[in-house]
């Protein structure tokens, strides 16, 4: 029986990484089901606002990424519309999936280009979430009024990786064909350390995200000030607002001696499992996640997590592998701040290891792959 072939359009894929989230969705979901399907990428051959060229890729041209995998790399000066609709045209597949929802070249053009016979499906990727409109609201909502008119997306199928995002979606959206519902998939192989201990000294605490008011650094930063336990914060993720910055490293600078706050640069995805084992708790109080690899990246690391309580993940704390606070209220954050900094080593072991099971069992679930098929049967 023929492979079907799955044509993916995505802003920017590996090497980069300064995206986030969804170039590690495709990823995971690439090495998930490559013994399905084979997949073809079109994206740029830069990372998210960088300038320089990947190393060792060929621009302009399909390279070869595992056995079922191509990645074409558009350069920037040669990605246009024609170019675009060239190479699309020129391309055999079968199913488009298109990432995300306000790109030109990569979201919006591939459905105007394709051929209505094959099945394009759109993964909104929380771009249609409420959180998402507190940046570019104006231009956003003028969009979906002209996509709505215009019926951008009578023919297409929507992908929601939760219930919640399916329901946002249907808000916004008028007139589509069918939508799916599919949770993103783990990464496949974990740096996973068993019996794992909680650290001698101070309470660490790592902070994997963007640098940037919807990931809630400054507020992350600013409510540890009132903590009188010894803790180690190490913030990870990349930096793109400068203005921001400088008001996260004053209010560092404000910190008590107890409190070491530290910047440790952008962590290659490959690297943050092994990266995770140094730590003791994952913190995250972002204004919400569509999913959050990071988060169950930790709780299979044996990291319990305190995180916002917009995103899926829920009742943390009565599974007893971390906290979901609500962000706007400081002494929620405090108190799930203070209980992991007091935690003793007998009651860390339990937690970390309930951590571990329950990523276990959330990433061994075979109907998480059964939900990914799904989206790209009958087509």
């Amino acid at each position: 029986m023929k492979r079907q072939r799955v044509l993916i359009t995505i802003d920017w894929f590996l090497p980069g990484t300064k995206s986030g989230g969804p170039v590690r969705s495709y990823a995971n979901m690439i090495d998930h089901l490559s013994q399905f399907y084979d997949f073809l990428i079109i994206t740029r051959d830069t990372d998210y606002c960088s300038e320089k060229v990947y190393d060792s890729i060929h621009s302009d041209s399909w390279n070869r990424y595992n056995e079922h995998t191509s990645i074409y790399y558009f350069s920037k000066e040669n990605l246009t519309r024609n170019n675009l609709a060239k190479l699309i045209k020129n391309t055999e597949f079968d199913i488009l999936y298109v990432n995300g929802i306000y790109s030109w070249f990569f979201s919006i053009l591939p459905i105007l280009l394709v051929d209505k016979k094959h099945k394009t499906i759109v993964s909104a990727r929380g771009m249609l979430n409420a959180q998402a409109f507190s940046v570019k609201k104006f231009k956003k909502k003028l969009f979906l009024i002209l996509a709505n008119a215009m019926k951008l997306y009578k023919n297409v199928d929507f992908h929601a990786t939760n219930r919640d995002e399916a329901i946002q979606i249907e808000s916004h959206i008028k007139c589509f064909k069918d939508m799916y519902i599919a949770p993103n998939l783990p990464r496949k192989t974990q740096g996973r350390v068993k019996d794992k201990q909680k650290h001698d000294g101070p309470t660490r605490f790592v902070n994997i995200a963007r640098v940037s008011v919807e990931k809630g650094t400054l507020k992350m930063i600013q409510t540890m000030r009132t903590i009188t336990s010894n803790v180690i914060l190490d913030i990870y993720g990349p930096i793109y607002d400068s203005e921001y910055w400088n008001r996260c490293q004053n209010s560092i600078s404000e910190l008590p001696e107890n409190l070491k706050v530290e910047y440790k640069g952008v962590l290659a995805s490959e690297d943050v499992p092994n990266a995770l084992n140094d730590y003791d708790y994952l913190i995250l109080l972002s204004e919400g996640e569509n999913f959050g690899h990071a988060i169950i990246e930790a709780l299979s690391s044996g990291l319990p997590v305190l995180i916002s309580s917009n995103t899926p993940w829920k009742d943390l704390e009565s599974k007893s592998i971390g906290w979901d606070v609500n962000i706007e209220k400081e002494e929620e954050i405090i108190n799930a701040i203070n209980k992991a900094t007091q935690m003793s080593p007998l009651e860390y072991s339990r937690w970390s290891q309930a951590a571990l099971e329950f990523a276990d069992e959330f990433t061994q679930n075979p109907e998480l792959i059964a939900q990914n098929r799904a989206l790209f049967l009958n087509s």
